[in-house]
């Protein structure tokens, strides 16, 4: 299959790259780079970043041609989301919007019953919602019946680059829930990214891990790379574990024939 044939749907909209780049922790002057070398159509942004009349703005560094995902950062409720949601779509950055929630200050964890009520209230007013979650298959289920677009479980703490320390969890979800599952927080590496592709993940969102590397264009590159390469191996069909034992990958009669 050719990758512009494989597309991600978002509330009625295609893209053909499954990498959303984070952009809350680079400066500005590298948005617009490493949206190039990453491939990405989707980006996110804080509203603080976007208002009217500011300095800098990020959305003179974003290309016509991607979408923006402003995400309610530093809301603590669903009120305060709602508010968020709003002004950023006021400010000219469209329908989709990030969800995340946190009253928790220490570990970053997202409040999965807020993010609930603001998906719904969001949801019916026209936005394309995309929920940021502690990966909980209840949960799940209720957001895609308040209108979630997708699902967006943590790998890990947000900004840790930990990995997938909630992979099995995860994997729930995408057995279980029909909307694209986007991972979302924790990934550190390309092979982890890889990784959460291989097992059925829609897409990959990273941010701190390509911020805070050495070479931070070429990191990008190197995520979006590894995660179509996880996308590939998991359309094409992993091959199977064998538990005990080995298989030979070629025969073992039958070399010399005299």
């Amino acid at each position: 299959m050719q990758q512009n044939e494989d597309k991600l749907i978002l509330g009625g909209h295609e893209f053909t790259s499954r990498f959303i780049l984070g952009s809350g922790k680079f400066s500005l002057d590298l948005v617009k780079a490493c949206i190039e070398k990453a491939g990405a159509q989707i980006i996110t942004l804080a509203v603080r970043r976007a208002n009217e009349g500011g300095l800098a703005n990020i959305l003179d560094y974003t290309p016509d041609n991607v979408t923006l995902l402003p995400n309610t950062s530093g809301a603590r409720n669903a009120e305060e989301a709602i508010r968020i949601a709003k002004l950023s779509r006021e400010l000219g950055c469209g329908n989709f919007v990030k969800i995340e929630i946190m009253r928790d200050t220490k570990y970053l964890l997202p409040d999965n019953q807020e993010t609930i009520k603001a998906t719904e209230k969001l949801a019916e007013d026209g936005f394309i919602v995309m929920p940021y979650m502690y990966p909980d298959l209840n949960v799940a289920r209720d957001l895609v019946n308040a209108g979630a677009a997708c699902i967006m479980p943590l790998g890990a703490p947000i900004g840790s680059n930990k990995g997938l320390c909630t992979k099995e969890f995860i994997q729930i979800l995408i057995d279980e829930i029909s909307l694209p599952i986007i991972v979302d927080a924790g990934i550190g590496r390309p092979s982890q990214a890889c990784e959460a592709m291989e097992m059925g993940a829609a897409a990959v969102m990273a941010n701190t891990a390509i911020a805070t590397a050495g070479n931070v264009q070429v990191m990008a590159e190197a995520f979006k790379k590894a995660i179509e390469a996880g996308r590939s191996a998991y359309i094409s069909g992993l091959g199977r574990t064998i538990e005990k034992g080995a298989s030979a990958s070629s025969p073992l009669t039958g070399f010399l024939q005299y």
